[in-house]
């Protein structure tokens, strides 16, 4: 490991131990800060932005990044709109540090407490999507965990100005522990994260397939994330027909780039406006696909397979098949289908009657999200600050010792207080 970044994890790792006996004022001081100085410097980061679009379009005309990559890119108003009001609706959620989640009498006077602690230094590998900064550093502040953030080339500028920003208003509050939130630019950097276990107690990698793919096969560290958004909807055969117009089209068209954007269409072959439902989605600008070349296929752009299944069972086996464990939805009028796919469908988010395009932290009421996770341990779907923390076992007693147990002199009562 370099000394430079060696220097790095180790004041992370420091800062992470500081932040747990930080207040829940301070942290709430400390958001509605960074949300201040955001709003009075955004034309800064405005400026950045476009120097990296600028950059940006060259790198696209030689294919060193795909469209979808360029489109993250942009930085707008409506985006600092949404950084700014989610450090601010973050500030106002309850503190998710050091909260009882049960506690027990394990004999008179031997009290045990299982209570919620932060995780400690969390690395973060993303591609474009600048706004990705705010919304973790704010997430990390109210759960009392350190990052070290490493964005991509493309968009160096505009996290430089984030970051800057955010923490010129956290040396501004009194309390809070330096080095908290961390940068990292280099490919080097990647490398020596990935390394770092002894400093580094989480991954959380956002970007594409391969990226997500390189760093699970090449970290001891926990990964948290999602290789690959295959979406699903099912159109059942009592689905109304404007519902189903409405929802798929949102679902593809609204931001095709996203990971919850819908990939594969599935459609009843007892629904009885099934050509009319494909000719309007083709009318909204979708490119219909009916023999993809795989079904396991995350298209990123206006693009939509189909298919014709039997019956609802055949859609949760083709789902469970080929996606990726990420959002689903079923199109019905029927209650006993609706609740047959979304207890058999093997995803982390499954929904009825609504766009797979909610699957994010932001509309789920976190306030933001450091990812969506497909896995199936810790935390799944979008990670707000929920998946941020963990637990740790706190055990009071006085002097006791488990010999007197042992020896049948003491007896356990075992009683949930």
């Amino acid at each position: 490991m370099n000394k430079e970044f060696l220097e790095i994890a180790k004041n992370a790792k420091i800062a992470s131990i500081n932040a747990q006996k930080l207040s829940n004022d301070i942290k709430n001081q400390a958001l509605k800060t960074i949300a201040k100085k955001l709003e009075e410097n955004k034309e800064e980061v405005f400026a950045a932005n476009k120097q990296d679009m600028k950059e940006a379009e060259e790198l696209l005309k030689k294919g060193e990044i795909s469209q979808s990559m360029y489109n993250r890119l942009k930085l707008d108003e409506n985006k600092m709109r949404d950084m700014i009001q989610g450090l601010i609706d973050i500030s106002e959620l309850p503190d998710p540090v050091n909260k009882k989640i049960f506690e027990r009498e394990l004999d008179k006077g031997l009290i045990l407490t299982k209570v919620t602690c932060p995780i400690g230094v969390l690395g973060i590998i993303f591609e474009a999507r600048p706004d990705v900064i705010s919304q973790i550093s704010a997430l990390a502040i109210k759960s009392s965990n350190a990052v070290i953030l490493k964005g991509g080339k493309e968009s160096i500028n505009t996290n430089k100005s984030i970051l800057g920003i955010i923490n010129s208003a956290l040396d501004s509050v009194e309390g809070f522990p330096k080095n908290m939130l961390n940068q990292v630019f280099s490919r080097d950097d990647v490398k020596e994260m990935l390394e770092a276990d002894k400093y580094i107690d989480l991954i959380i990698p956002r970007g594409g397939n391969s990226l997500v793919q390189f760093i699970k096969s090449n970290t001891k560290i926990p990964v948290l994330g999602h290789a690959d958004g295959i979406c699903h909807i099912f159109v059942d055969e009592s689905a109304d027909f404007d519902m189903a117009k409405k929802v798929i089209i949102d679902a593809k068209t609204q931001y095709p780039s996203a990971c919850n954007a819908v990939e594969t269409l599935l459609i009843s072959d007892k629904f009885s406006k099934a050509e009319e439902l494909l000719k309007e989605l083709e009318n909204a600008g979708i490119k219909l696909i009916s023999n993809p070349e795989s079904w396991h296929k995350e298209y990123s752009d206006k693009i939509l397979a189909y298919k014709y299944v039997s019956s609802v069972g055949e859609a949760i086996e083709h789902i469970n098949e080929y996606g990726s464990g990420h959002t689903e939805s079923i199109i019905t009028s029927d209650k006993n289908n609706a609740e047959l796919f979304m207890d058999m469908v093997d995803s982390a988010g499954v929904y009825h009657n609504a766009s797979t395009r909610f699957a994010d932290g932001f509309r789920y009421g976190f306030g933001a999200e450091v990812g969506i996770s497909t896995n199936k341990t810790h935390a799944r779907g979008p990670v707000g600050m929920d998946g941020l923390v963990i637990y740790k076992y706190k055990l009071r007693g006085s002097g006791d010792t488990v010999i007197d147990y042992v020896k049948g002199e003491k007896h356990f009562t075992h009683k949930d207080l």
